[in-house]
């Protein structure tokens, strides 16, 4: 689609001496905003509005005049202390595709498209060529993911964050027909639960990294044989995007009503976002021996000197996104997404039948669900 004139928020607001005198470069801010703008000029499609410097972005939504009952979705969210390996290896040009993962697999988890994105970024100082990488590493994941970024902020806080210090935060909104709204609503007796691989750590689960790595005296710098090079290198995979394949399976007609509810694997773990997204009074066991958890995870956990199984209330060890499925499709499914690049697998299936729910997880994040645990031990 034809791209149009960008719209981003993000700029300095005084130029004065004073400011500069308090620790602000309002110049280098407007350099960084030079430096980022092509990347982001890049993820406008014909729904953006508006030029650069504007104090809000603008999206035409007129095609949602289409729809029978348009459902707005939005989602916000960050990349945690994951950033504090990012700045150790002065290496900033992955953390936002971790953003946009993030924010944006939250949307399709619905069955929405995402259609925009802003994106907030404070720092100690504003070093115009790394904010340019976050942005750009922002604005790629957005064009993977078929969101626009329309506009975004810098704000410099000298004294509050330490010079090489930042931390990232974004939001989303995305449109779904309420008719093809996914959720526990749809899910049922025998429906397929279907693993898809992680990239590894992706966002979550980053002050135990660092906790374990802190009393084991390692540095992100220090070399690993298991891992393949210096251990910040490995954590700072970008975790990976799930919008683009899962949404190419909601509009497959071989794949029609075949999903029935998606859970992102974040803070918490498998088994307590998968229980979000069941109805209450249904269950499942998910078989750990079903598959095996990458690399990096055996590692953290050998240096911890703990259990792969300790940390499954913390990391993904190796499942990003859960699909639950019609039985009758899953092996389509299944085959879709694992085309696409995605390795996909059954791990489990929801059962509604009466039995004792000790141990389980049940619900989490204020929702009152269904129930979850794994049972077995993982593949060697």
């Amino acid at each position: 689609m034809a791209n149009s004139h960008p719209a981003d928020t993000r700029g300095a607001t005084s130029s004065s001496s004073s400011y500069a005198e308090a620790g602000v470069d309002t110049a280098a801010g407007d350099l960084a905003v030079e430096l980022m703008k092509e990347a982001v000029q890049a993820t406008h499609t014909a729904g953006v509005l508006g030029g650069v410097g504007g104090f809000a972005g603008l999206f035409d939504v007129s095609f949602l005049k289409a729809y029978d009952q348009p459902l707005l979705a939005t989602s916000t969210d960050g990349v945690g202390t994951k950033v504090a390996i990012a700045q150790a290896l002065d290496k900033h040009d992955t953390i936002g595709q971790d953003l946009v993962g993030m924010v944006v697999d939250d949307i399709v988890v619905v069955g929405a498209r995402p259609l925009f994105m802003t994106d907030y970024i404070a720092c100690g100082r504003v070093v115009p060529s790394r904010i340019a990488d976050i942005v750009k590493g922002i604005a790629l994941a957005c064009s993977a993911t078929g969101t626009a970024l329309v506009g975004g902020e810098t704000a410099e806080h000298p004294g509050l964050l330490g010079p090489d210090d930042y931390d990232v935060a974004g939001a989303a909104v995305g449109a779904v027909e309420a008719s093809r709204q996914l959720g526990p609503h749809l899910v049922g007796d025998g429906d397929v639960v279907l693993a898809l691989a992680s990239s590894g750590l992706h966002s979550n689960g980053f002050s135990l990294v660092r906790h374990i790595l802190r009393t084991a005296g390692l540095d992100y710098t220090d070399t690993l044989a298991d891992l393949g090079g210096p251990i910040g290198e490995a954590l700072l995979e970008p975790t990976r995007l799930y919008t683009s394949p899962l949404l190419a399976v909601l509009d497959d007609p071989a794949a029609a009503g075949a999903v029935h509810a998606l859970s992102h694997v974040t803070g918490g773990g498998i088994a307590a976002n998968l229980a979000r997204v069941l109805p209450v009074g249904a269950w499942v066991e998910l078989d750990r021996s079903s598959w095996s958890p990458s690399t990096v995870f055996r590692v953290l956990s050998d240096i911890a000197g703990s259990t792969l199984e300790s940390s499954e209330g913390t990391w993904n060890l190796g499942i990003g996104m859960i699909a639950v499925v019609s039985a009758a499709q899953a092996d389509s499914v299944a085959a879709l997404l694992t085309a696409a690049g995605i390795e996909t697998w059954p791990v489990g299936a929801v059962s509604t039948s009466e039995r004792d729910l000790a141990g389980f997880e049940q619900g989490a994040k204020g929702v009152d669900g269904g129930a979850v645990r794994l049972v077995g031990s993982y593949r060697g």
